[in-house]
C-alpha cells in the first residue's frame, strides 16, 4: 500500500478500536447496558474494517498475471466494499436488533453505575486520537478539497473509510453517553435503547454511503478532471497530431492509471515518424501524469464526418 494509502492512520484506528473493544465489552458485562454492547460490537466490526484495509492493500501488491494483465489493483477497491458491508451488518443491523429487543424489555443500570461513563468518556479520547491521526494522514494529500469532496473524489479508499468510520465512532460514542447518561439519571432503560437504536441507524448511513462511494471505484473512475486536462495539454503541447478524436482513462488501481486515445496524425507522416512521435507523447504524459501508467496511443485520419470518429 503507498503512502497515500494511509496506512498509519489504519493502524493507529485498529490499535484504539482493539482497545476500546476490549473495555467496552467489560462494561457490558458489569451493567448490561445495550448501548454498551451495541459500541462495542461496533469496535469489533471496525477493527475488522481495519484489518480487511490492510490485507486488501498488501494482496493488490501482487504481480500482473497473464489472467490479470492490469495487476490486481482494484482488490483496494474490494476489500473497502466489503468494510461497508461488514459495517452495514455486524455493527448496524445488530445494534438495530439490539435496540428493538432493549426497547420491548427496558433495563435500567442498577450497578457499576459509573463504569460506562467512564469507559465511553476515555473511548472518545481514543478515537478522537485515532480521527486525529485520519485527518493530519489526509491533509498530506487532500489539496484544497472540502471534506465532503475529498471523500467523494478520493482514488485511494483507505483514507475516506477510516474517515467515515472514526466520524462515525465518535458520533456513535456520544449518542451512546446520552443514552446511558439519561438512563442514568432517570432510571428509565427506554434511554439506553433509544442510543443503541440510534447509534444502529448512524451506522447503516455511513455503511450505505461507503458502499456508494465504492461501488464507483469497483466499476471504474476516470481520471480526476486535473489530471484529465494534464493528459489532453501533454498531447497536444507538440505538434506530433493535430487533435485528439477521442480519449478515455480508467483507475486499475488507485495509484496505476489506464489512458487510452485515438490521435489524427498528418496524411503524409510515415509509420517511423507516428511511432516516434508517440513515443516523445507518451513521455510527455508520464512526466505530466505519474500514475499514467499503462498508455495506449493509436494514430488515425482526421475524418471527423467517419462514424465513431
Amino acid at each position: 500500500m503507498s503512502a497515500s494509502g494511509g496506512t498509519r492512520a489504519i493502524v493507529a484506528a485498529l490499535l484504539a478500536n482493539l482497545g476500546i473493544a476490549l473495555t467496552k465489552f467489560v462494561a457490558w458485562l458489569l451493567t448490561s447496558s445495550s448501548s454498551m454492547l451495541a459500541e462495542a460490537i461496533h469496535s469489533v466490526a471496525d477493527s475488522g474494517n481495519q484489518l480487511l484495509l490492510i490485507i486488501g492493500g498488501r494482496r493488490s501488491q501482487q504481480e500482473a498475471t497473464s489472467e490479470h494483465p492490469f495487476g490486481y489493483g482494484r482488490l483496494r477497491y474490494l476489500y473497502a466494499f466489503m468494510v461497508s458491508v461488514v459495517l452495514f451488518s455486524v455493527g448496524g443491523l445488530f445494534a438495530l436488533y439490539e435496540a428493538y429487543h432493549k426497547l420491548l424489555e427496558p433495563q435500567a443500570i442498577h450497578s457499576w453505575q459509573w463504569v460506562p461513563v467512564t469507559v465511553l468518556v476515555v473511548a472518545i479520547g481514543l478515537e478522537s486520537f485515532s480521527f486525529r491521526t485520519a485527518i493530519q494522514e489526509s491533509n498530506q494529500v487532500r489539496g484544497n478539497l472540502s471534506w465532503i469532496d475529498f471523500i467523494r473524489r478520493a482514488k485511494a479508499p483507505e483514507l475516506p473509510v477510516v474517515l467515515l468510520e472514526d466520524f462515525a465512532a465518535l458520533v456513535g460514542l456520544v449518542l451512546a453517553l446520552l443514552g446511558v447518561g439519561l438512563t442514568l439519571l432517570t432510571g428509565n432503560g427506554i434511554w439506553d435503547a433509544v442510543g443503541t437504536g440510534a447509534i444502529g441507524v448512524l451506522l447503516v448511513v455511513v455503511a450505505i454511503a461507503l458502499a456508494m462511494e465504492t461501488r464507483s471505484l469497483l466499476i471504474g473512475e476516470a481520471a480526476s478532471e486535473e489530471n484529465l486536462a494534464a493528459i489532453e495539454q501533454a498531447i497536444t503541447a507538440g505538434d506530433e497530431v493535430e487533435r485528439i478524436i477521442h480519449m478515455r482513462t480508467s483507475h486499475i488501481s488507485p495509484d496505476e492509471l489506464l489512458v487510452a486515445a485515438k490521435v489524427a496524425v498528418r496524411h503524409d507522416d510515415t509509420a517511423a515518424t507516428v511511432a516516434r512521435n508517440i513515443d516523445a507523447i507518451e513521455s510527455r504524459i508520464r512526466a505530466a501524469v505519474p500514475i499514467a501508467t499503462v498508455i495506449y496511443l493509436e494514430p488515425d485520419l482526421d475524418r471527423a464526418d467517419r462514424p465513431g470518429s
